[in-house]
């Protein structure tokens, strides 16, 4: 991934091929490049924290209730990598997976929506921020598919296969790990730090 140079001052981030980023728009436009190097992630923390326009779309994480512990652990550290971001996390708000992620995210500060299939906010786990009872079941996947900036997968199953699937069709970058079918245009990911490097890619329009 490219190499950014942040004008704090200024309040500017750049990239030598693209130019200048726009918050605003989250586009790249022509520009003078300079300032200090800066990683993607801290480029989306300064985004998120000291740009005055952070992105506010919201980054789904998708995965099964019936969770193996390895998926848990990805899906809490996952979590507390995006709330170190400042990116908001939407999730469907009950256990496994969403549980987990909710927990490293809610107790990183984060904020996390919950849209919840069932008609009771009080469903949502204990970590969800801003609990949404949508009363419509399982077709609450497509909302998460849509509203998500990208998606994160992790681990498969009927119900994460279908949200991913969705935002693919949405045009959503989908990013899965351990066991995910291996739907066209999905990418994988190999662990916690290549998943919140890519994440901060889409949020900082640098992937193609």
């Amino acid at each position: 991934m490219t190499q950014l140079l942040l004008d704090r001052v200024n309040r500017r981030l750049c990239d030598a091929t693209r130019g200048e980023f726009d918050p605003r728009t989250r586009a790249w436009r022509e520009g003078t490049v300079r300032g200090e190097r800066i990683g993607v992630r801290d480029a989306v923390r300064w985004l998120q924290g000291e740009s005055g326009t952070p992105c506010r779309a919201p980054v789904g994480v998708v995965g099964p209730r019936d969770a193996k512990p390895e998926y848990l652990i990805f899906a809490e550290r996952l979590g507390r990598g995006l709330a170190e971001m400042g990116l908001t996390v939407v999730c469907g708000g009950l256990t496994g997976v969403m549980g987990a992620v909710s927990k490293g995210a809610g107790e990183n500060g984060g904020t996390v929506v919950g849209l919840l299939p069932q008609g009771d906010w009080r469903d949502a786990n204990p970590y969800v921020t801003v609990p949404i009872a949508t009363g419509i079941g399982e077709a609450r996947n497509a909302i998460i598919a849509r509203a998500s900036l990208c998606v994160v997968a992790v681990g498969g199953g009927y119900g994460t296969v279908s949200e991913m699937a969705l935002a693919l069709q949405f045009g959503v970058p989908v990013f899965g790990l351990f066991e995910v079918p291996p739907l066209p245009g999905a990418r994988g990911v190999g662990d916690v730090d290549e998943a919140l490097d890519q994440v901060a890619g889409v949020v900082l329009a640098l992937l193609q």
